[in-house]
This record gives C-alpha cells, sequence and structure tokens, in this order.
C-alpha cells in the first residue's frame, strides 16, 4: 500500500491502484538506478543488492565526518568566496554523525551491530561520548523496554512524550497547527539551547566512567590545541553548527515520521498486526513522468523531476531520513536482523515473499507528507489517552533525549 499525502486512516483505493514511483523510474539509464535505490530507499524488482555490511555503515559515517569537516575547514580558511565551502562540509559531516547515530548506535543498542555484546557496547558509548547524546546503557535499556514492548506509543514510549512535552503537540490540534508549531521551534535559540542542554545532560547523567573520560579527553584535548593555534572559531563553526543546531534540527523531523498515533477505539495493542500498523515506510521521490506526454510537456515534465528530486528530495533523504530509517517499519518486525546492513533489499526481499506472520507493508511518499501524515494521527487520537497533564512528573529536559528513541 502507498500514499503520498493522505490521511492515515483515510487511504482509498485510489492509493492502492497508483502506480509504485519507484518502478516508473526503471526506464532511466542502468547506471543511475543503485544511486536512485539509495535516494529512494526502495530497490526495483529483482535488482541485485549491494551487499553492504556493518563494518561498511561504520566507516563511511567516520569518513563522512572527516570529509565534512575538512571541507568546512577548507573554506573557513580560505574566506571570501570558499566560506561557501561551509555548506557542502556542514551537510557531509550533518550526514555522517546522523548515520553514527541513526543506524551503528542504534544497532549496538539492540547488541546487533557485530553480535559481540563488549564490542557493541565499546562503540555504542565511543559514539555518545563524541555525539553528546543519551549515554549509552540507559539508552539502550528504555529503547529496548520502552519503544520495542508492550509500552509502544503510550505514554510510557519516549517518542509520546517527546510529542506532547518537548514539541507540544496534542489530539484535537490541526495539521496546520502543528506544522506551524514544529517549524516556530525549529528557528528558535530557546527551543535548540534546551535541547542542547538536555543532550548533555542525559549524557552525563550515569553514564559510565569510560564515556564521561572519552568525551571529556576528546573535547578538551581538541579545544585547548585549538585555542592554543587560534583556530577555535573554526573549531565552533566547522564541528558545532552541525552537531548541535543542524543535527537537532535533524532529529526533530525525524521525530515527526516515526510512527503513527492509533486511531480513537483501538481496543487491540498487541499482536503484530497492532504493530505493524503503527510503522509505516518513508521512500523518497515521486513518479517519473510518463511516455504518454507531448514531447515539449514531457521535457518540461522531466525538467522538473531532475530539479526536485535534487533540490528537494536528495536533501531530505542526505539529511534528514538517513541510513535506514526510510525503512524503519522492517527494524520494527525483525529487531534483530542479520540482514539489517543490507536494509534497504532486506524489507524488500521481505515484502517479496510474503512478509511472513505479518500484514502487508505499508509506505508514505516524501518527508513533507509522512511528517502530515503522523500529525494527522496525532490529532485523530484519543484526547483522554494522550492527556498530557498525566505526564507532570516527567522532566522537559529529560525528553529531548527521547528524540532519537
Amino acid at each position: 500500500m502507498s500514499v503520498t499525502d493522505a490521511h492515515p486512516r483515510q487511504a482509498g483505493p485510489a492509493a492502492v491502484a497508483a502506480p509504485d514511483p519507484r518502478e516508473t523510474m526503471r526506464g532511466l539509464p542502468g547506471f543511475l538506478q543503485p544511486p536512485l535505490t539509495v535516494l529512494t530507499g526502495k530497490p526495483l524488482a529483482g535488482q541485485r543488492p549491494f551487499g553492504w555490511s556493518p563494518t561498511f555503515h561504520l566507516a563511511a559515517a567516520v569518513a563522512a565526518m572527516l570529509a565534512g569537516a575538512a571541507v568546512g575547514a577548507t573554506g573557513w580558511a580560505l574566506g571570501s568566496w570558499y566560506l561557501f565551502l561551509l555548506l557542502p562540509g556542514w551537510a557531509v559531516t550533518l550526514h555522517g554523525m546522523r548515520n553514527l547515530r541513526m543506524m551503528v548506535y542504534h544497532q549496538c543498542s539492540h547488541r546487533n551491530m557485530y553480535r559481540k555484546r563488549r564490542l557493541d557496547a565499546v562503540i555504542g558509548r565511543a559514539t555518545s561520548s563524541l555525539l553528546v547524546i543519551q549515554n549509552f546503557e540507559r539508552y539502550s535499556r528504555e529503547h529496548v523496554s520502552d519503544h520495542h514492548a508492550a509500552h509502544h506509543m503510550t505514554l510510557r514510549d519516549p517518542t509520546v512524550q517527546a510529542f506532547l512535552v518537548s514539541l507540544d503537540l496534542h489530539p484535537g490540534m490541526t495539521r496546520r497547527q502543528m506544522w506551524r508549531r514544529v517549524l516556530a521551534k525549529l528557528v528558535s535559540p530557546r527551543f535548540h539551547l534546551a535541547f542542547a542542554y538536555s543532550r548533555t545532560r542525559s549524557f552525563w547523567n550515569k553514564s559510565a566512567t569510560s564515556e564521561k573520560v572519552t568525551s571529556v579527553a576528546l573535547y578538551g584535548i581538541v579545544a585547548a590545541a585549538t585555542i592554543a593555534t587560534g583556530t577555535w572559531d573554526a573549531l565552533l563553526v566547522v564541528w558545532f553548527v552541525p552537531l548541535i543546531p543542524l543535527f537537532q534540527v535533524s532529529n526533530t523531523l525525524r521525530l515527526c515520521v516515526k510512527h503513527t498515533f492509533p486511531p480513537v477505539g483501538t481496543e487491540v495493542r498487541r499482536g503484530r498486526s497492532y504493530f505493524a500498523s503503527l510503522t509505516n515506510a518513508i521512500f523518497i521521490g515521486e513518479p517519473a513522468p510518463g511516455p504518454a506526454l507531448p514531447a515539449g510537456r514531457r521535457a518540461v515534465a522531466w525538467a522538473r523531476w531532475a530539479l526536485r528530486m535534487a533540490f528537494v528530495h536528495a536533501p531530505a533523504r542526505y539529511l534528514v531520513l538517513t541510513g535506514d530509517t526510510v525503512v524503519h517499519d522492517y527494524h520494527h518486525r525483525a529487531p534483530s536482523s542479520r540482514d539489517w546492513a543490507d536494509y534497504l533489499f532486506a524489507r524488500q526481499r521481505d515484502a517479496d515473499a510474503g512478509h511472513p506472520g505479518w500484514p502487508a507493508y505499508h509506505e508514505v511518499w516524501g518527508l513533507i507528507p509522512a511528517v502530515s501524515y503522523v500529525f494527522d494521527s496525532l490529532a485523530a487520537a484519543d484526547a483522554e489517552e494522550y492527556d498530557v497533564t498525566r505526564l507532570r512528573s516527567v522532566s522537559k529536559r529529560e525528553l529531548f533525549a527521547a528524540f532519537d528513541d
């Protein structure tokens, strides 16, 4: 099932009958198909898997952070028009940070990165020390117990708490109201300061000694070196801009597409059908123009499609829906899958095999439709069940740590 901009409870026959946007791209040259698969998050039927491994994702994330920082530092050092290099530098650095957080750290919390408990914990703690996010042990405990268990999308779920308290979104609000509130927070210095403070607090509070030592040593040495050489401003601009405000913007938008809220009257809150109904794939892109268009209109349509894919959809994929977040529904069906690293094809194989024991997969195309899809589900959710006053004892500062649960 596929929708592009429909209410989550109102996707009708037209949505079901719509052509698969990815398959409309099949006629493009073969060399474009692998990057299109990565961009959209969906392979063509019968496409050969990439064979990605956990080490590939770890190395790619680290390489992106190093490359992005190098590009940004070069632009900052050269000045003048070279300052425009900060933009791609920030983008590549942020992409590496988000992949490290959303895939590597996440899989380590499930003890599923290399399936070696000690090694996964070492990588997880190093990641939290570098990115200054919720400490590894607490994240692992809360993520598995509250987000992957019976409390999924209840008041105990960190995702729900972040929506109700940190974003101040509630049942009964319209989609427009939710969008306006979230966008206002994304440009609010107060929001970002609270978020950054919470990240630091949730990292430091009850973190392992090794995490504290690693983070203090890393940032202490780098800060001392840049102050001694007079390059501290480069550190702030090149590294901390993607680490704090840009990371948090990406973080917030990602939260807004993770899971839908159950509709009013949902009585059965367990089982595969229920859990599958709360998560969908979010593929990026739109259908390619059809061959039936007249030549002139077809040329204009292809130009528009290419521009939108490059400047609307690609940034959404590269900076927000990084890594396997596009197929998060597969993770909730198989949280300990050994095939997680080849996520694009793992989900497709499961779908092609008839998703044994599970209901059919559901997908939404496009970041903005995906956010609206979740907002619509919250607007129609049970106001009594998701009454924020029942969470008065929860610290807002702590809740910012839940954005990436």
